[in-house]
């Protein structure tokens, strides 16, 4: 793989240096099926929050929304436009829309209640898009953003009225913020490198998880390959994970290619999970965990 920031290869390179023990005795086929928000899914393998999918393949938003539909897995998405969000639920895949912190608030308070009432089953925020690499307010797309506060949070999640969550977290000081405005999740992600030197999700994933005391799940993106890839960080207490980069080459062959692709990983997890004596991803225990030192 191609990587673009450093902090892609240091997270692929944490990947790696995790190892697995295997547990043999006593074990069983596994079940893979996860329960979100009063919802069950067949995979905790789920899409990244991707935007501007058309520009990689025609309809790429809907395509990658109908996979997920077909895999029954949770199908995130980040920005565009109203109609499409529409047209993305109209799939029948169970969606999360993540905002972007506009500088305007009015802007964000909108966008939380198109959600809403278009039929998502989960909203939230994407914060790491605060600032340009110079330390001023972030522009994306011609559209002003700003960082926000932990009161402001507060304010989002009363406006939504259903589950909340924060994408772009990567400190326990922002998890702790986050649980006190009352959000409903935290996603620990760089956002594919958006700052060099980005600590790696899974290293800093059992310290976020300390921080929220198993109140709220905690779901990681950033460099998910494989269903070992998922494997690790579900082993480590992630709730579930999300695969992006990896499946839009795919997006070009139609969304039986892409749901297929997330069943293989699945199925690759399901393998694992069995040779680690894993029947649940209730059961996930981070004592299989081994860093390599070598």
């Amino acid at each position: 793989m191609e990587y673009t920031s450093n902090s892609d290869k240091i997270t692929r390179d944490y990947f790696d240096s995790l190892l697995l023990e295997s547990r043999y005795l006593d074990s069983d086929t596994p079940s893979t099926k996860m329960e979100l928000f009063g919802k069950t899914f067949d995979t905790p393998i789920m899409t990244a929050a991707l935007s501007h999918l058309g520009n990689t393949a025609k309809n790429g938003m809907i395509t990658y929304a109908q996979a997920a539909q077909i895999e029954n897995a949770v199908h995130w998405v980040g920005m565009g436009e109203d109609k499409e969000l529409e047209d993305i639920i109209a799939t029948g895949a169970a969606t999360i829309k993540i905002i972007k912190p506009h500088a305007d608030n009015k802007e964000v308070y909108r966008k939380i209640e198109h959600a809403v009432n278009a039929g998502c089953f989960a909203v939230g925020m994407d914060i790491d898009h605060s600032f340009k690499n110079d330390g001023t307010y972030d522009n994306v797309l011609g559209l002003d953003m700003k960082p926000k506060s932990t009161e402001e949070l507060a304010d989002f999640v009363q406006a939504a009225g259903i589950p909340f969550i924060v994408k772009g977290v990567q400190s326990p000081k922002d998890a702790e913020k986050c649980l006190k405005a009352g959000c409903a999740g935290i996603v620990v992600s760089h956002h594919h490198g958006m700052m060099e030197y980005s600590i790696p999700p899974l290293m800093i994933l059992p310290e976020i998880l300390k921080a929220v005391d198993n109140q709220i799940p905690v779901f990681v993106d950033c460099g998910f390959e494989s269903g070992m890839d998922a494997y690790k960080a579900l082993a480590l207490g992630a709730t579930a994970v999300s695969v992006g980069r990896h499946l839009m080459p795919l997006l070009k062959k139609g969304p039986e290619a892409v749901a297929e692709r997330i069943h293989q990983m699945t199925q690759e997890l399901s393998g694992v999970m069995a040779r680690t004596g894993v029947k649940t991803l209730a059961q996930m225990d981070p004592t299989v965990i081994h860093k390599r030192t070598f």
